[in-house]
């Protein structure tokens, strides 16, 4: 696996091994000793699986309040992404900034995202299967987010018109978001 540098301390870009051959592909999508390699010492506890019938459908920008503050690994199995990560960590010198990538079926590229960051992405083909690793269970009382068109943090989306849920068209702006990391 090659860990690539994003613009932010503890987030990485991971392309894995790929063995390809008549048959197909083989690769490893996670090793805890590469992982321990790059002082990301942690313990994924369960796995999520989404998938999102339509190009432009927008899942984001979410993350967990500590103590329930989760790390992710992110991936695309089927179709393609847009992957966003916003610092959202008080002290750091990119509090507030975005960094995008794309992740998709054919690129095999994954995206660790540490603690303290929000995450949200946008499918841009039909029939988009995303999974995710994540180090913390899912907690209903921690879950928070903000709006994906948020002009302070001003992402700039490959889609103007987002399929939402329901839940992500009521997030608050960064401005109004209680941000605690």
């Amino acid at each position: 696996m090659e860990f690539i540098k994003t613009k932010f301390i503890d987030a990485w870009l991971i392309k894995p091994v790929v063995h390809k051959d008549a048959r197909g592909f083989f690769l490893e999508s996670y090793s805890m000793q590469e992982f321990q390699k790059h002082d990301i010492p942690l313990n994924f506890i369960q796995d999520n699986h989404s998938m999102s019938m339509e190009t432009g459908v927008l899942r984001g920008m979410h993350f967990q309040y500590p103590p329930m503050a989760q790390s992710k690994l992110v991936r695309t199995i089927r179709g393609s992404v847009f992957d966003v990560i916003v610092d959202l960590r008080k002290n750091s010198s990119t509090f507030g900034q975005w960094q995008g990538f794309e992740l998709t079926e054919s690129n095999f590229l994954m995206l660790f995202i540490p603690r303290g960051f929000a995450h949200g992405f946008c499918t841009m083909s039909p029939k988009t299967e995303f999974l995710y690793k994540v180090d913390t269970y899912y907690s209903p009382q921690h879950d928070s987010g903000f709006r994906w068109d948020d002009p302070t943090i001003g992402i700039q989306w490959p889609i103007k018109d987002p399929v939402l849920s329901e839940k992500d068209k009521r997030l608050p702006y960064f401005k109004d978001s209680k941000i605690i990391f």
